[in-house]
């Protein structure tokens, strides 16, 4: 696998470069043709994206409405086209047994007729790319990657699968990619997409995929790149049905929200579940819940609870319904009333349907006493008649409106109707434990928490459907509660959905315990559960390390394993305790000395000391989440071990590891805490302690 990365801009020695007048200096340099096919296509893609700018519009609509929504069209368009300096318009090359050769990139570039200069990486004919091999070339003859450095072309690397004397390894290109350092937002990873990834992110459309990926494996990178490629070859359908990613928090989705505008998708909404929630039900999350009561307010339990909840208002009819149209009386008695009713709530519909069913129902009752005294009414009297004013009495007696926050309100402020509504289902300790102590004055008053905004969204369901998307990604999805999923679940019961998560990661009292579990409260029983264990981020003596910790924390999974090796990116350092402080601020220090991103992760009740040290120190920094500030140019994160998952840093500091156990309401999800943080580096990890560390960690020999 010939392989031309030099440290710098390529320069061919002054004795080497051709006689212009004898020879074409493109022709006897690769390195130099591919460079002028790369400036070609950068012509043909300005050239492109000029041509959307030219269109004139102005006559070819019919109205403004039409207009309004060609021109947004055209700004995407035009959006989509950016050629970006800093981003490698294609990354590899294929060359085919049978002549043909196609350069592999983000996005498809044509020239003036029309022939394609460069292929998005998403089309089928770039499939080989990624899985073609020595033992299955898939027609390939040559496979060959490109090295960027500032967005010029410095280095390529040839890999021939059809040359059986070449023999195949690891790819130079391909690691520096993976090792290159990580500052600012997280970046795509289309150039260095694996052959198990690869078969996640082209899987179709109409099935749920969930991925069980270990640390560094790139699940959520998968994950993204996926919608890319869904977007890609279900756009018309997608395009009326939308897709969504849902993460775990608003320091998350900064982190990767970038990832998909690179690759030219820039209509996908990113969220959390929280603002999923209080977005579709209008309350404000003000509360916080202590760890049982969010337990049980996230059971899967509280489904049937809130059910019975939203029927207890359905009485059954006591007296009969007069209708009364012109000089004719029309009498519906109460035991057919009833039998409509209880009709209604058998079939199971939703209480919103039913409750609009209803006045038909009584309706098409009055329309056959009318046919059988001989008269012929048609739609339109059925249509009157539901709006009786009698009929309409009755419905309001009979099926009242409800609110679905007002509702949730009176289940965890009222002792009665909570009992009432989870007999069978919770105990008196459960109830109580959820149950209000000083009930607000109303729902604009009560301090709602997170949980409860979960139980509205669940009632409002119960009332009307909830509209379904074509595909839902999410992400971390093993620190969701069953309820949480019946709300993702909601989001894409007529499509289809990525899951991503690591059981050992579940740091929730909530914590998903198998997938098969989760599936089922998200409504895809049947999805394929793939498992990522192949790294490519975690060097192996670090992934090896946090391992140590796998037996206690999730017994059942695989132990990941690692393409990279780095000798000396692992440093356990003990010290006093009187020099902790000190001695993380040195660790930094000596971090920010190399080149990349630096994670300082500590147990948030630690952060504040640190943050005072790091200031004393004179060392900038900045602390995600709502109480930080972002600093562009500003290497080092502070970072509260509650909001490091799914993030990475090239260099991490992890302080006082027993502190971050501790902080935990349980060892055991102390101990996934700790694993998450010990596996947020790409090139070093200092582990700088003064406690003893946790004896599942200390232990070598597990």
């Amino acid at each position: 696998m010939p392989t031309h990365v030099p440290d710098q801009p390529v320069r061919r020695p002054v004795h080497d470069s051709p006689d212009p007048l004898e020879s074409d200096p493109l022709e006897s340099d690769p390195l130099e043709r591919e460079r002028a096919h790369l400036a070609a296509s950068r012509t043909a893609l300005r050239a492109m994206r000029q041509d959307v700018e030219s269109l004139d519009i102005r006559d070819v609509t019919a109205n403004w409405v039409n207009a309004e929504v060609l021109q947004h069209q055209i700004e995407a368009r035009i959006e989509a086209l950016a050629d970006l300096a800093d981003t490698p318009l294609f990354f590899g090359r294929l060359d085919r047994t049978e002549g043909a050769r196609y350069y592999i990139g983000r996005r498809h570039v044509h020239d003036a007729d029309g022939d394609p200069m460069v292929i998005d990486w998403r089309a089928p004919v770039s499939q080989p790319f990624y899985r073609a091999s020595k033992r299955d070339p898939q027609g390939v003859e040559l496979r060959r990657r490109f090295g960027y450095t500032g967005g010029e072309l410095t280095a390529y690397e040839d890999e021939r699968l059809t040359d059986p004397e070449e023999a195949e390894r690891v790819s130079e290109l391909l690691r520096r990619e993976i090792e290159r350092p990580r500052v600012g937002p997280m970046r795509d990873i289309v150039a260095t997409i694996q052959p198990e990834q690869d078969e996640i992110v082209r899987a179709g459309i109409d099935g749920t995929v969930c991925v069980q990926g270990a640390p560094g494996t790139g699940k959520t990178a998968v994950g993204l790149h996926r919608v890319a490629y869904l977007l890609y070859a279900h756009r018309e359908r997608l395009a009326r049905t939308g897709t969504l990613v849902i993460g775990p928090n608003r320091s998350f989705l900064r982190y990767i929200e970038q990832v998909l505008p690179a690759l030219g998708e820039l209509a996908v909404e990113q969220t959390t579940v929280e603002d999923l929630v209080t977005d579709a039900t209008g309350v404000t999350v003000r509360g916080t819940d202590d760890p049982e009561a969010a337990r049980i307010k996230g059971d899967a339990r509280m489904a049937e609870v809130l059910r019975r909840a939203v029927r207890s208002g359905v009485t059954m009819p006591t007296e009969p319904c007069v209708v009364v149209r012109g000089s004719r009386r029309w009498r519906i008695p109460a035991y057919e009333l009833e039998e409509i009713v209880r009709e209604l709530l058998d079939r199971g519909i939703r209480y919103g349907a039913a409750r609009e069913a209803l006045p038909q129902r009584i309706a098409h009752a009055v329309l056959v006493r009318m046919e059988q005294a001989g008269e012929a009414p048609d739609d339109r009297v059925q249509d009157a008649v539901a709006r009786n004013a009698a009929v309409k009495a009755q419905v309001k007696a009979v099926w009242p409106d409800v609110d679905p926050a007002k509702l949730v309100l009176r289940l965890l402020s009222d002792a009665d109707f909570l009992a009432e509504c989870s007999e069978g289902v919770l105990t008196d300790e459960e109830r109580k434990a959820i149950l209000w102590t000083k009930p607000p004055r109303g729902v604009r008053s009560a301090k709602w928490s997170a949980a409860d905004a979960v139980l509205i969204d669940e009632a409002a369901d119960l009332v009307r459907r909830t509209p379904s998307l074509g595909h839902v990604v999410l992400d971390e999805a093993q620190d969701l509660s069953p309820m949480q999923y019946r709300a993702v679940g909601r989001r894409c019961t007529t499509g289809s959905a990525t899951v991503l998560g690591d059981l050992a990661q579940g740091t929730t009292p909530w914590a998903t315990a198998s997938w098969a579990e989760a599936l089922t409260h998200l409504g895809k029983p049947d999805a394929t559960v793939e498992e990522l264990t192949r790294g490519f981020r975690v060097p192996r003596e670090i992934i090896s390390y946090a391992s140590r910790l796998l037996p206690h924390i999730a017994p059942g999974l695989s132990e990941a394993t690692s393409i990279r090796e780095a000798a000396g990116s692992l440093r356990v350092r003990e010290v006093a305790a009187d020099g902790l402080d000190g001695a993380v601020v040195d660790a930094c220090r000596a971090a920010l000395e190399r080149e990349g991103s630096v994670g300082l992760i500590a147990a948030d009740a630690r952060v504040p000391v640190l943050a005072g040290a790091l200031e004393d120190a004179g060392l900038p920094h900045t602390v995600p989440g709502p109480g930080g500030e972002e600093t562009p140019g500003v290497r080092l994160t502070l970072v509260p071990a509650t909001l490091v998952k799914g993030l990475e840093y090239d260099h991490v500091v992890l302080d006082e590891p027993a502190a971050v156990v501790d902080g935990e309401p349980d060892e055991r999800t102390g101990l996934r805490r700790l694993y998450v943080a010990l596996t947020r580096a790409v090139s070093g990890l200092t582990v700088v302690h003064a406690a003893p560390l946790p004896r599942a960690l200390a232990d070598p020999g597990r």
